[in-house]
């Protein structure tokens, strides 16, 4: 009986720290609900991400076309950083206060990731009063 509940007690502390998140844990590879595929990595201690293949994204779409800045209509989307000020709060375990840019409606919105695991993310976009949870998969390449 003993033992059995030492094992209990490992597996739950084991279970407990592997589900404890760390900043870099978001480093990664991920597949957008929109079919972009973005490369998340650090900048100094945020974190940004970048366009990284457009895998027929807005049905070949391959320039900026809805940017609201009429100017920076004729960039190209792939390599274009479009997360940008994720910070880690070591206290919540999440990544809050980021920044990002929609190119399929040319719009800025707020953005946080509330979890990581090993084959996909938990974002929340926000703009005002509009709030929206998504799944990101993520890439094992």
């Amino acid at each position: 009986m003993k033992n059995k509940l030492v094992a209990v007690l490992i597996l739950l502390l084991i279970a407990a720290t592997g589900f404890a998140q760390k900043a870099d844990d978001l480093i990664g590879k991920y597949r957008l609900p929109n079919k972009l595929d973005v490369e998340i990595y650090k900048t100094g201690d945020k974190y940004s991400g970048k366009i990284i293949a457009l895998n027929n994204f807005e049905e070949g779409q391959t320039k900026d076309i809805k940017n609201p800045d009429k100017s920076k209509r004729n960039e190209q989307l792939l390599g274009m950083v479009i997360i940008k000020n994720l910070e880690f709060d070591s206290d919540e375990k999440k990544w809050l206060n980021g920044e990002m840019y929609g190119p399929e409606k040319g719009m800025f919105f707020h953005l946080k990731v509330n979890k990581v695991g090993n084959e996909k993310i938990e974002v929340v976009g926000s703009k005002y009063f509009f709030r929206r949870t998504l799944e990101w998969k993520k890439l094992l390449l």
